[in-house]
Order: C-alpha cells, then structure tokens, then sequence
C-alpha cells in the first residue's frame, strides 16, 4: 500500500483537509499523513467545512515534518508552493507534485469551501493515480 506525506507550513488547513479527504476516500488503497514545515493547529474553520461534508477531522492534531522519515513515503505532495522550503530527501521520493493551493485563513468561509473542493479534486486523482500505479 502507497504512502502519502502532505506538507504544509503550518499544517492546520490544506493538508489537514487532504489528510481527511485521504482518509475516508483512499481508505483501504492508501496510508496517509499531513504535516508542516512547522506544527502549529488545527484551524477550527477547516474543521467546520470538512464537517459540513461529513468528514470529521477533530482528532487531527498539527504535526511537524521533522518529526518524520522521507524514506516511509511514497508520495510527497505540498500544497502551498513550499516545495523549494523542503529538505531534499522529501523531493526525492517516487511522486513529488506542489498544488499551490490559496491559503484561506482570515479569508471567508466560502473561500475555505473553495479551497476544500480543490484539494478533494486533486486528492482523488492522487489516489486513483497511486493506486495504479507501480511507482
């Protein structure tokens, strides 16, 4: 089974909603974790649009990439253009993509849904392409 590192700067909106969506929709094809250049929380807004879904992200807690091995991941995604920010061991695995989403904190509640539909979109051709692939 493929394993997902999504990384962030703060790990508290984007890749705490594609670690959700990962989970519910990648159950049983993929792992998955989500993590920031540095931890911070989780931002009770994403946890707000996630839930309005029916994705339940409370128990997800801000972690920090440094915390974890490059080597147990399969693909890396960030979502923030903070790619160039990454140690190059986490560059260097088999899938490395940089979404650069918009980062909707102070924003409006519909830019945080925007946002939320552009990372399940990619989040699904990320699962679909991992789990047929023989990266």
């Amino acid at each position: 089974m493929k394993s997902i590192m999504y990384v962030c700067k703060k790990n508290s909106r984007r890749s705490q909603m594609a670690e959700g969506f990962t989970k519910v929709l990648g159950k049983d094809k993929v792992k998955v974790t989500s993590s920031g250049l540095a931890s911070s929380e989780v931002d009770p807004i994403t946890i707000q649009v996630m839930s309005e879904i029916g994705i339940d992200i409370r128990d997800q807690k801000s972690k920090a990439l440094s915390d974890f091995n490059p080597d147990d991941y399969d693909a890396v995604i960030s979502l923030c253009g903070c790619g160039v920010n990454l140690p190059q061991e986490w560059l260097l695995r088999d899938v490395f993509e940089d979404w650069q989403l918009d980062d909707p904190e102070g924003e409006s509640i519909d830019t945080f849904r925007r946002v939320r539909d552009q990372v399940k979109e990619r989040v699904i051709k990320l699962i679909d392409q991992l789990s047929v692939s023989k990266v």
